[in-house]
């Protein structure tokens, strides 16, 4: 056992000490589990973490020195791959001015203008400091608009971690094994009601709103399918009910604004977050000024936050919004797309069972020989230890994918044809591992 005080960061004698395992273990005296989130621990798929030192654009570097093409990219905040010049230097330019104010600034006034202007009905917007906080807040907003208790969602789809989203989550909490989480009552949850993703719910007058993933991504990613989201929005309006999409991965990943507009369903509220703070730590939830008026401080709903709105944040979220075009989406598209394809050829060379599923810029990997289209389907895939032979077989030849069978792979503008072909070659080699049963 080394004392903290006698292992030494910088280079020099004390870098022997500076490995994935000597700070795991450091990490675990002072952090629940050695992480700051759960999924990190490697929990699911065993082994050590990797402990990042740097990145740059699709590689990530560990303590140890080992690179890796890396499709977890932030789970989806980074666009442009990590550490793009642009967003470094409006931050850096950021920070030299302060850090943060407790006081408006004008760059979130514009990153405001910027999502509205992107998003047709979102007419205002409140910025918070995560997605956990704006899907919490949209839901009290929900409520207090309806004057209604009931919240529908849908298994598999994770909203943050506030007690009454934790419901049947996907995401992390499918990872562990938790059906929700200790500590939560059943009161917090006893107005939620959780129903199957891709089936129409009926819904009673007791309802305020209904949230969703449009494009669920925590479940692996799950499309809708043709009529669903069409089917909530008309089940909502013939209760009075609102429609709440959560696009905390999907918004400003799949287009220039909401899916919604891919999609042809419009939403009465959007709960925002990832790619809206450019790799910093940022939320936004929002909606018609009719509803959103009702946020203190000129309604009744409270919401407040001392980060939010973060000056830092707000540049790193400008600088990639305003990098983003049509250009950029067509692009993550085709990668995604050739990334799904090359890895569907070798699984099927290789006689293993998988489906690769593609949404727009957005890939998954599931262990069955069936679509996945709900909560059960994903858990079905995720039994055995296929992904986890799977995950550590391509660590091992330098791709890193999300420690968990229940993520997805996040493809930036900064991968090119030459990760897209080591991805599959290492792929091409995983799945002849995971057919032999190699761990």
């Amino acid at each position: 056992m080394i004392p903290v005080s006698d292992v030494q960061v910088a280079a020099g004698a004390g870098d022997r000490w500076r490995t994935n395992a000597t700070l795991f273990e450091r990490a675990q005296r002072v952090m629940p589990g050695g992480v700051s989130s759960p999924v990190r621990a490697f929990s699911s798929v065993g082994g050590t973490p990797y402990f990042v030192e740097s990145a740059k654009g699709s590689r990530i570097r560990d303590v140890e020195g080992n690179e890796y093409i890396d499709y977890v990219q932030s789970y989806g905040a980074l666009v442009l791959g990590h550490a793009h010049p642009a967003v470094v230097e409006a931050v850096a330019s950021a920070a030299a001015a302060g850090t943060t104010y407790g006081a408006p600034t004008e760059r979130e006034v514009l990153l405001a203008e910027a999502i509205c202007d992107r998003v047709p009905g979102c007419e205002q917007v409140r910025l918070t400091s995560s997605g956990t906080e704006a899907a919490m807040s949209a839901i009290r907003l929900a409520r207090a608009s309806t004057g209604r208790s009931r919240l529908v969602k849908f298994a598999g789809c994770y909203h943050g971690h506030s007690d009454a989203l934790l419901a049947a989550s996907g995401s992390g909490a499918a990872t562990l094994g938790l059906p929700g989480s200790m500590g939560v009552t059943e009161g917090a949850v006893g107005d939620t009601l959780v129903v199957a993703y891709n089936r129409v719910p009926n819904l009673t007058e007791e309802v305020a709103c209904v949230i969703v993933e449009p494009v669920a991504a925590n479940m692996g990613l799950v499309s809708p399918e043709p009529g669903f989201l069409a089917g909530l929005r008309a089940a909502c309006d013939e209760v009075g009910a609102l429609l709440v999409f959560d696009e905390v991965i999907t918004g400003f990943r799949l287009g220039q604004g909401s899916c919604a507009s891919l999609i042809g369903t419009q939403p009465d509220l959007w709960c925002f977050g990832k790619v809206i703070g450019g790799g910093l730590p940022i939320g936004a939830f929002g909606g018609p000024r009719e509803i959103m008026r009702m946020i203190a401080p000129t309604g009744g709903v409270y919401q407040a936050g001392t980060l939010s709105g973060n000056p830092v944040a707000t540049a790193a979220g400008l600088t990639v919004l305003s990098t983003l075009d049509e250009t950029s989406y067509a692009q993550l598209s085709q990668t995604a797309a050739l990334l799904a394809r090359g890895i569907l050829d070798v699984a099927q060379a290789a006689g293993v069972k998988v489906q690769v599923p593609v949404f727009g810029s957005l890939l998954g990997i599931a262990f069955t020989d069936r679509p996945v289209r709900d909560f059960e389907g994903a858990r079905r895939a995720a039994e055995g230890s296929a992904y986890t032979r799977f995950f550590h077989a391509m660590l091992r030849r330098g791709v890193a994918l999300a420690p968990s069978p229940f993520e997805v792979l996040f493809p930036s503008l900064a991968h090119g044809a030459e990760d897209i072909g080591r991805t599959i070659d290492a792929a091409r080699e995983a799945f002849a591992e995971v057919r032999e049963g190699v761990s």
